[in-house]
């Protein structure tokens, strides 16, 4: 880590020129000269004037080949581990993760755990259980001997020794279990009687295996517990990733009712581990420049242009949202991961998640991004009182009677003292921060937000309807420019 704090641009020139060294002898080494590039004195501009921004289905046949068992396609060797990255086996993307990737991504936690040890010396952390929410991998069932599923559950497979058998609360074959709810259910039953210090989880589903630990602790001991304070009184860290903490943090507090607790966050992905919360006091991540991963960036004023310039690390600005590509150990070249970054400062560079590429309505010409419906959330919650468990927005198109708006499913853990207050908030925000949402509400173009509330569990009913496996890394789509899942989830309500 000293290293890419002291030089950041050098430590990212030498990462990508000992991956194309690497990855020279492969079919896309020889396809784009690698060996070439590698030699030139200034890599980047020569990778980047041979070497194009890619989508996945440039790499689908190919990885098909590799999970047949191929070599030397994208990155030497064959690969054994394949995670998914967004719908199912049978239907989404499967990026292959290399040995070398899971070492990496061992290094990035370890990175975790020993910043937050420098910079708190608390040790108290390590000195009872951890509990751990992964997703779950098994045997590929179209390609047998290889192993497949969310990249959580890799990583829980290939854990240290020592962590797993000292402090990981309970075994990978709990952990593994393939029923979700059964698997909340017995970590919860082997836990809730230890001391446990610290979590390790994806906090949607958190929200879902506290009520369930509590409705355990009180059964088992006959007690009042009201909190997870009151079940594991000595919990002090919430490792979150998967999803963005901003949206849960304040429920989550609530829940835990912990005074001590602190939490940090992560920002992982099946392409590989990116950055890490290094201080509990800046929300902001820190960009881990060393890890396996050379990264490219692309404004998302321009995402959509074929010759849009990739910035790299030492071109970006801050408050600048870019749409993130990546070069990794697993052989994934000039790859989109979906997601949108924002720097807050670039010594060091420091990151939030601003959402996905698709994460973004733009019906009316509003361009409200996944972070601003977020933090507008925040601003409702706390000025009505309201919790949020899940939402999604959508637009909801013009009738004889009244204008377009955009359509808030919101499920509440606490209901706002008004729902009309709760979407003056929304709305007020927007107007604040959005220009582009300012100038069309002052157009007319829309009507203030309609907030729809949900019966508690709907988000759930509707992926257990929609998905073939519920996992802690399944997730609701925050925003959606057609009304398919809204009009999906409304369609429940009848149901529940």
């Amino acid at each position: 880590m000293e290293g890419f704090l002291k030089d950041p641009v050098h430590v990212q020139h030498t990462l990508l020129r000992g991956l194309l060294q690497q990855a020279a002898g492969t079919e896309w080494g020889h396809r784009y000269g690698f060996g070439e590039i590698a030699r030139a004195r200034d890599v980047v501009a020569a990778y980047q004037d041979r070497v194009p921004l890619h989508t996945y289905s440039d790499f689908e046949e190919d990885i098909r080949r590799i999970r047949g068992g191929a070599r030397d396609v994208i990155w030497p060797g064959g690969f054994r581990h394949f995670a998914v990255s967004s719908g199912t086996t049978s239907s989404g993307k499967i990026i292959p993760v290399s040995a070398e990737m899971l070492a990496a991504n061992r290094r990035f936690t370890l990175s975790v755990g020993i910043t937050y040890l420098a910079r708190t010396g608390n040790v108290g952390y390590l000195l009872g259980k951890h509990v751990v929410l992964p997703g779950r991998i098994e045997e590929d069932p179209a390609y047998p001997g290889m192993k497949i599923g969310e990249v959580s559950g890799l990583q829980a497979e290939h854990t240290p020794f020592l962590y797993r058998h000292i402090l990981q609360a309970v075994p990978n074959e709990v952990a593994f279990l393939p029923n979700w709810e059964e698997k909340l259910r017995e970590i919860a039953r082997r836990t809730v009687g230890k001391d446990v210090r610290c979590l390790i989880m994806v906090p949607s589903w958190s929200v879902v295996f506290f009520d369930e630990l509590i409705r355990q602790h009180r059964e088992r001991f006959g007690s009042n517990a009201r909190t997870v304070a009151d079940v594991w009184p000595r919990l002090q860290v919430f490792i979150a990733g998967g999803v963005a903490l901003s949206s849960y943090r304040e429920l989550l507090q609530e829940k835990i009712a912990s005074p001590k607790l602190r939490f940090l966050e992560v920002y992982g992905a099946s392409e590989g581990f990116f950055s890490f919360q290094d201080d509990a006091n800046d929300p902001a991540m820190l960009l881990h420049l060393d890890n396996g991963v050379f990264f490219e960036f692309v404004r998302m004023d321009e995402i959509n242009d074929p010759n849009a310039r990739r910035y790299m690390i030492g071109e970006v600005e801050t408050d600048v949202r870019y749409g993130l590509f990546v070069s990794t150990c697993s052989g994934l070249w000039s790859y989109p991961v979906g997601d949108v970054v924002r720097f807050t400062d670039t010594s060091p560079h420091k990151i939030f998640v601003a959402g996905r590429t698709s994460e973004m309505i733009d019906k009316y010409g509003e361009a409200v991004f996944g972070e601003e419906a977020r933090h507008a959330l925040r601003v409702a919650c706390a000025r009505t009182g309201a919790r949020v468990r899940d939402f999604h927005v959508a637009p909801n198109p013009p009738e004889t009677d009244r204008p377009p708006s955009h359509q808030w499913l919101v499920e509440f853990e606490r209901l706002p003292d008004s729902m009309d207050r709760f979407s003056e908030e929304i709305d007020g925000y927007l107007n604040e921060f959005n220009r582009h949402y300012r100038i069309r509400r002052e157009a007319q173009a829309f009507e203030r937000p309609d907030v729809v509330p949900l019966p508690t569990g709907t988000f759930h009913a509707w992926l257990r309807e929609t998905r073939e496996k519920v996992s802690g890394q399944t997730k609701v789509p925050r925003m959606r420019e057609d009304r398919e899942i809204a009009d999906a989830v409304i369609a429940l309500l009848r149901i529940l």
